[in-house]
Order: structure tokens, then C-alpha cells, then sequence
């Protein structure tokens, strides 16, 4: 087992040294809903068919397939091209861009920078950033993915507030202890009756990343912004999307140029999330009132 192991490290190593070394990497990334239909079940207004029809879009939009393109120090992702479905044109894009998909993602692993485009609300940004700092923690533990063994690592990262995956449904002590706050500050009662369905989310700070990485292939790329462990990742869980390698092809016949985009406004991480921030703040004043959450709702189940 050793020897094929040893004789599999130096055919990739081969690989790496070829000058025009590539490979290419399929994902399948999962993201529950459990959060986000919590928030919604507490809505009187919505029928069972109704939460069923979100749940079964929500899910598909939740469940998507990308493609990582890399080199030796850089790499492309993007989510796979497919023929979009009923409803998915317009604000179905969007949704998706803010559930961590849209655009070409590029990282650098040299130069330690990353370049992303986004459209939001009909407008397309062009993200440029430092690659985050990963303090990566080597595990011991191993495992199986296809015909690869990992390595587990784990890190926390800062949560991107742009990123809608990242919501967390408040738990039944927390939601109690907030409403009772709103109650005491608000004196008008016409404002205290508006109610607005992301009240009970909230945006965590950091997460904790558990990843598995395979030094058989040694570069330091992975799928969206994760990098740094010594070995493609394989596989990455922050605890509720689950993002894993299905398809891992090196150094085919067919080469991607592996380059970054350069239309939209230039924009920093931070920069684009308080533009992402700004514009849900507006919506949820625009959404708020009886009635409003159920309204958000289905938009986002469109």
C-alpha cells in the first residue's frame, strides 16, 4: 500500500514539474435549509402548500454543482453552466450570487489575492481582495475520499456578512429575550405591531471550518476562498454547507485559461458587503408590516 501511495506522489509530482500542469476539480455543494425554513414556519398567513413549494426551491437553489480550474499558484471557480429553470432569471440570479454562487471566482495563491465578480439588484461589482489568513490546525485524523486519502485541518474563519448562508435561526431564548427588548423601546403601537421574518436570524461572527485536504496532490488551492493547507481540499464543512469534491481529472488534454475577470465597479470585500447590508436594510423596511415576511418570502422561494 505504501509503495503505491509513494509511486502515485511522484506521477503527480511529475505532473506538477510539467510547465503547463492543470487540473480540474468537480464540487458539490449542499446547504441546509433547516435555519431558513424555521423562520419561516412561524408565518400564519402560510398555507402547508405554500412551505412546501419554498422548501422544494429552496432546495435545488441550495444544491449546486461548481467546477475548480487550477495551476500550479492560481485557480479558477465557477459554478457549472446550465440552462436556467422556470423562475431563475432576474432575482433568482441574484439569490444565488448571495447564497455564495455567481461569477467567476479567482484566487492567487502566489500574489495572495482573489478577484470575484457579483451582480446585485442589476448591478455588477468586481471584488478585489487579500486572500483571508487562514490559522489552519492539523488534525491526525484521516479518511477516504474516492481514491484519495485526507487529511482533516481546521480553522475559524470570519463569516462574510454578504454571504446568506452564514444566517443562523435564533434559538427560542434568544428570540424571547430580543422581542421583549423591542417591546420595552417601542412606544409607538402601530411600529410594534410590524413584524418582519429576519428577526429571528442572525449573522454569526465566525464559524468554525473543518477541511480535508490530499497531499498527494500538492497545491495549495481549494473550492471558493479556501487555500493554504499543504494539498488540494477536497472537502470543506462549516457546519451547514458542505461543499465536496465528486470528480478530480490532472493535467487533461483540454486547458482552461485560468485568469480573472475584469468587468464591474472595483469593490473591496468590505466594501461590497456594506453594499449588500445597506440594500437588505431598505427591503426589510419596505417588507415590514402584517402580512410583509410572507411577501419575502416568496421572493425568495422564486
Amino acid at each position: 500500500m505504501k509503495k503505491i501511495i509513494i509511486a502515485s506522489i511522484f506521477m503527480i509530482s511529475g505532473f506538477l514539474n510539467a510547465q503547463n500542469f492543470q487540473g480540474m476539480a468537480v464540487y458539490e455543494s449542499k446547504t441546509s435549509t433547516a435555519d431558513f425554513m424555521k423562520g419561516m414556519s412561524g408565518n400564519r398567513d402560510m398555507t402547508p402548500e405554500m412551505h412546501k413549494q419554498i422548501e422544494e426551491r429552496m432546495k435545488k437553489m441550495f444544491e449546486r454543482t461548481f467546477v475548480l480550474n487550477f495551476d500550479k499558484s492560481a485557480s479558477i471557480y465557477k459554478e457549472e453552466e446550465k440552462l436556467d429553470a422556470p423562475g431563475q432569471q432576474g432575482g433568482g440570479r441574484m439569490m444565488m450570487s448571495m447564497m455564495g454562487g455567481g461569477g467567476t471566482h479567482y484566487k492567487n495563491a502566489k500574489d495572495k489575492q482573489y478577484i470575484v465578480d457579483k451582480e446585485f439588484f442589476g448591478k455588477e461589482f468586481l471584488i478585489k481582495d487579500s486572500l483571508p489568513k487562514y490559522n489552519w490546525k492539523l488534525e491526525g485524523e484521516s479518511k477516504q475520499i474516492g481514491n484519495y486519502t485526507c487529511f482533516k485541518a481546521t480553522a475559524v474563519v470570519k463569516v462574510s456578512e454578504s454571504d446568506f448562508r452564514n444566517f443562523r435561526f435564533r434559538n427560542n431564548n434568544n428570540a424571547a429575550k430580543e422581542g421583549e427588548k423591542k417591546a420595552e423601546t417601542v412606544k409607538d403601537t402601530t411600529k410594534a405591531k410590524k413584524t418582519n421574518f429576519t428577526d429571528d436570524w442572525e449573522m454569526p461572527k465566525e464559524n468554525v471550518i473543518t477541511a480535508w485536504y490530499c497531499p498527494e496532490i500538492p497545491v495549495n488551492q481549494g473550492p471558493e476562498n479556501y487555500w493554504g493547507l499543504p494539498g488540494l481540499i477536497l472537502e470543506v464543512n462549516d457546519g451547514k454547507t458542505v461543499i465536496l469534491c465528486s470528480k478530480l481529472v490532472l493535467n487533461s488534454k483540454d486547458k482552461v485559461e485560468i485568469k480573472p475577470v475584469s468587468k464591474g465597479k472595483v469593490v473591496t470585500q468590505k466594501e461590497f458587503d456594506e453594499t449588500v447590508k445597506k440594500k437588505m436594510e431598505e427591503m426589510r423596511e419596505m417588507n415590514s408590516g402584517p402580512g410583509s415576511g410572507n411577501r419575502m418570502q416568496f421572493r425568495m422561494g422564486r
